[in-house]
């Protein structure tokens, strides 16, 4: 008989990137300088955390090996209802319907934005969009900023002028600059021009896919063709959401938290429910955890994690773990915080 599905801690899992950034990830972690080379240091900036998804075009870069060899999405494959519960199940499959990252930017990131749910169907035959969302967890700098949204409603042919012209200075000042620091949340719908930087670090929830439209390709990729991912560019700019985001309407994407002291916080704004769930927990008393698949990332302090069946693990600043459903009904207590992310609810 196979042992029961428990808690997994996981080690790091950094594919090759095109822009700098992953100290703030090896300082999490505490990792030292001799456990990582040069290349990892200067282009390891995402952890892809509890990750079924490839880099796009890729066979198995990005997915997440577990401790006994297994790729965890042939692990999941094998055993859906206990990795993922019946009624996820149900209405996804086999997807865990959800990816995370840990994701330091060492550079400004270019501007791009990323499909709905419909034009991937049509265009990549995916089941997923890439809609996204950033829990800040770090910053260093002087103005930490991520970019949302164009201030103005901006006619298309005047971004594809833009894109030809590879006009980066046109391209990121038409967006919205939010100052942010730790604690603070920004949801980030598919479509949406947007851009992370320099200086920031996030726990960054998404759907399951890696589809980037990359308006500013040139200094970052060198080559169109990843840009528009082999669409062609006048088929990729039909996904951007080229509408005007106000203030008004840019504050409901984004959620400040910091001085938010209760043990069980919920970290996004109700948009991102029907793509994916963030919490932040910090326990004054032992904290029930109902059974679900969940990617944890401890962000600070220490703790345990206990199993209905009496199973206890140490968690720890830099930790992550993926938790299946079948491990049941879990409990966090400790001096410790932690960031718990799940798939979208699902109705019984």
């Amino acid at each position: 008989m196979s042992a029961p599905l428990a808690p997994i801690r996981l080690p790091a899992n950094q594919p090759t990137q095109f822009y700098r950034g992953g100290a703030a990830i090896a300082a999490l972690r505490s990792a030292s300088s001799g456990d990582t080379t040069d290349l990892a240091r200067e282009f390891g900036p995402e952890d892809w955390v509890a990750s079924t998804t490839t880099l796009f075009g890729r066979d198995t870069e990005g997915l997440t090996r577990l401790p006994d060899g297994r790729w965890l999405r042939d692990a999941v494959e094998a055993d859906p209802v206990g990795w993922l519960g019946r009624d996820h199940v149900e209405a996804f499959g086999s997807s865990t319907a959800l990816l995370v990252k840990l994701l330091d930017a060492g550079q400004r990131l270019p501007v791009h934005f990323h499909p709905d749910d419909e034009f991937a169907r049509r265009h990549f035959d995916s089941h997923f969009g890439k809609t996204e969302a950033w829990i800040v967890v770090g910053t260093q700098g002087p103005s930490p900023t991520v970019y949302a949204g164009f201030r103005e409603a901006l006619d298309p042919r005047t971004v594809a002028d833009w894109v030809a012209d590879q006009d980066a200075p046109s391209m990121l000042n038409a967006l919205n600059a939010v100052p942010v620091e730790p604690g603070d949340t920004v949801h980030v719908p598919a479509g949406l021009p947007h851009a992370i930087g320099e200086g920031v670090f996030v726990v960054e929830l998404q759907q399951p896919t890696d589809f980037s439209l990359t308006l500013e390709w040139r200094d970052f990729l060198g080559d169109e063709a990843k840009g528009h991912l082999g669409l062609g560019f006048d088929t990729a700019l039909k996904a951007l959401d080229t509408s005007a985001w106000d203030e008004q309407r840019l504050a409901g994407l984004i959620r400040r938290t910091a001085t938010v002291d209760t043990a069980v916080v919920d970290l996004l704004v109700p948009g991102s429910r029907p793509f994916f769930r963030a919490d932040r927990l910090r326990p004054t008393t032992p904290l029930a955890l109902d059974p679900s698949f969940t990617v944890l990332v401890v962000s600070g302090g220490h703790g345990r994690l206990k199993t209905a069946r009496g199973d206890s693990y140490d968690v720890s600043t830099g930790d992550t773990w993926v938790v299946p459903h079948a491990a049941g009904e879990l409990e966090l207590d400790g001096d410790v915080t932690v960031i718990r992310c799940r798939p979208p609810a699902v109705r019984g």
